[in-house]
């Protein structure tokens, strides 16, 4: 069975947009066909400090791929693009591709958990989300994603690309 997911991409590390590019075209390739692309939005890093500034874009697709799976996916995917994780917290990266909703599931597994708990807490992620997806409902908020950015406390500033 097909479900839509949601994913929120972002690289502040290199050629940004081009790895935001390649990281879709590695996604439509093994995981489904895009439906929905937002723009690409600029703003500083989140949870650290750096000077590099993030490009960030959402995505919606449909797959058939279960969650677990489809997790495992997009971390090859980050792998093969160069991203190395040190576990130690938040760091510069080259692309990092979260999975913030999986349908209307609801999953708290050592490995994932959905809907992505900190996306209420992103400017950064509910931006171009609320582009692509305003009246998408959070399966646990009950709020739509235009009422989560409404009421998003993060106050960084986040901006289209031009």
């Amino acid at each position: 069975m097909m479900k839509l997911i949601y994913l929120s991409l972002g690289s502040n590390l290199g050629h940004r947009k081009q790895h935001l590019e390649e990281a879709q075209k590695q996604i439509q390739r093994r995981i489904g066909r895009l439906e929905r692309v937002s723009r690409y939005y600029e703003s500083k890093s989140w949870g650290y400090s750096s000077e590099n500034r993030f490009y960030n874009c959402c995505i919606s697709l449909r797959t058939s791929i279960g969650p677990l799976r489809l997790m495992e996916l997009l971390l090859d995917i980050e792998q093969e693009m160069g991203r190395h994780r040190s576990g130690t917290g938040y760091s510069d990266r080259v692309i990092d591709i979260d999975l913030l909703f999986y349908g209307n599931s609801k999953l708290d597994h050592p490995n994932l958990t959905l809907p992505h708990p900190s996306m209420g807490k992103r400017r950064f992620v509910l931006s171009p989300l609320a582009e692509i997806a305003p009246d998408l409902i959070h399966p646990v908020t009950g709020l739509s994603i235009a009422e989560m950015l409404h009421e998003c406390t993060d106050q960084s500033e986040v901006s289209p690309v031009p």
